[in-house]
């Protein structure tokens, strides 16, 4: 099943295929794919591409039966960043700086939605599509996936991208991506915190769908209430974290889910998880 989205606003349109093509995968309950549709614009976040995201996210986060989603790209490139050609075309702040409010709106969905959120990554992923997988909980790229925040090679630099890529890697390592603009390749990135997974190219799919599967396997609640808690307490002073953290696993104590749960394990079974 295949749902797209098409944003207005561009008077002429380099093509009338969607900007993201949603599908819904039927051998995998609660599990839907974004893609990223402009290959030939190595799917820059252009502004028209940013609504088509927004859109299909914001719908996503209101469906209690979609678990996990995952964030694709058709074509080589993941994705490029900023549409630089748009971005060229506007002299004006008020144009960028509502295009880059409208870009942090996306990345904090992504965080704020209650859903787990998988980037796959086929290939390059530079400045703002950096940025989109670091703002992923998960990632797992291909092996031959390169990585960038290179808006300093244009005299730019990436101080959205820094956000999340800062929140990802250590500080150092972090602000030589930043400085310097260099590609890491997918090893380096494993390694430094950038992503989760790496697999050759043609078991890409494959290492994804054993990460969604246990993801699956797990209780809706647990998914969503660790994921707000996540989140949450990572911006807290350590004391505060810990206060937080008790009252929300006490919460979490209360749920038909966690009784199933333990039940299950000291009877050596297979937990049936309802959801509550």
């Amino acid at each position: 099943m295949h749902n797209t989205h098409t944003p207005t606003g561009n008077p002429m349109p380099e093509t009338n295929e969607p900007f993201v093509i949603r599908e819904n995968h039927k051998e995998a309950n609660g599990v839907v794919t974004l893609t990223l549709n402009r290959p030939k614009q190595f799917n820059a976040l252009s502004s028209d591409m940013l609504t088509a995201m927004q859109t299909e996210l914001d719908n996503i986060a209101q469906d209690s039966n979609i678990r996990v989603v995952v964030i694709a790209a058709a074509g080589k490139a993941f994705c490029a960043g900023h549409n630089l050609k748009e971005m060229r075309a506007h002299s004006d702040e008020a144009f960028h700086s509502a295009l880059f409010k409208q870009c942090s709106q996306m990345m904090l969905t992504i965080n704020q939605m209650p859903q787990v959120v998988i980037a796959k990554v086929q290939g390059i992923a530079t400045a703002a599509g950096c940025q989109l997988v670091a703002a992923c909980d998960l990632a797992v790229a291909a092996d031959e996936a390169k990585f960038a925040t290179s808006g300093i090679n244009v005299g730019l630099f990436c101080s959205t991208p820094a956000v999340a890529v800062s929140r990802n890697l250590s500080r150092k390592q972090a602000f030589e991506m930043l400085i310097t603009g260099e590609f890491i390749d997918a090893r380096t990135a494993l390694q430094q915190g950038l992503i989760n997974r790496v697999a050759p190219a043609d078991q890409l799919a494959a290492s994804l769908h054993t990460l969604i599967d246990s993801i699956t396997a797990k209780s809706s609640v647990a998914l969503k209430t660790g994921k707000d808690m996540f989140y949450q307490q990572l911006e807290m002073d350590l004391a505060d974290a810990y206060d937080y953290a008790g009252k929300v696993m006490s919460c979490n104590m209360m749920a038909d889910d966690v009784r199933e749960g333990i039940d299950a394990f000291i009877e050596k079974r297979d937990a049936v998880w309802t959801g509550r």
